[in-house]
């Protein structure tokens, strides 16, 4: 099973909520399932969006959740969509680059970002979702906050997510999460699959 298919199964099974379907299919007109998931730092590389979304769901799933209290579609929700801001950001680009084999100057593809809709980060995925799907508010408070510190509005000192953190501490394991499998597990391209024991 590739990425995206554990990211549908998951998604198709955990997510039953109105517009759930409608959303998935606009997924489908999107970059979502072959975007990278940064220019240059974690998952770098073509699907690495849908690899990071798997990996936060299965990070947040071991670590945070409580079958006692704790939603799975909740979970599911915010860890698969949490950067849905980050479909049709990336554009593919060449710069040249100098083969110190040969000394000759080669074409080589990169990533850089070509924002059509610029309207933060969190935030614009939590707008994009409820495009279709209504958010309950815990979910909304995680994925707008899921950057935490590196937030623009938070290194520009504002108080708003120290006062989400504390009112929603969901928002806190999602960031946490989010930060465990961007500098711990996707440090290969098969991390996911390295955890978990499977081929």
């Amino acid at each position: 099973m590739n990425f995206k298919e554990e990211f549908i199964k998951i998604y198709t099974e955990n997510i039953t909520r109105p517009g759930n379907k409608e959303l998935l299919n606009w997924l489908e007109t999107t970059d979502f399932f072959t975007a990278p998931a940064s220019t240059k730092y974690h998952c770098a590389c073509e699907g690495g969006l849908v690899q990071h979304s798997v990996c936060v769901y299965h990070t947040l799933m071991d670590k945070h959740f409580d079958p006692t209290s704790d939603s799975k579609e909740s979970f599911a929700i915010c860890a698969l969509l949490h950067d849905l801001c980050k479909a049709q950001f990336y554009k593919i680009s060449t710069r040249n680059v100098k083969n110190e084999a040969t000394g000759a100057w080669e074409k080589q593809p990169f990533y850089s970002v070509e924002d059509s809709f610029p309207y933060g980060h969190g935030e614009k995925s939590v707008f994009l979702i409820e495009r279709f799907m209504r958010l309950k508010t815990v979910e909304a408070m995680a994925i707008r906050w899921h950057m935490g510190g590196f937030d623009d509005s938070a290194r520009a000192g504002s108080f708003a997510i120290s006062v989400a953190f504390e009112k929603f501490p969901f928002a806190v394991q999602l960031h946490l999460a989010d930060l465990e499998s961007t500098y711990l597990r996707e440090k290969h391209t098969s991390a996911v699959r390295e955890h978990r024991g499977s081929n």
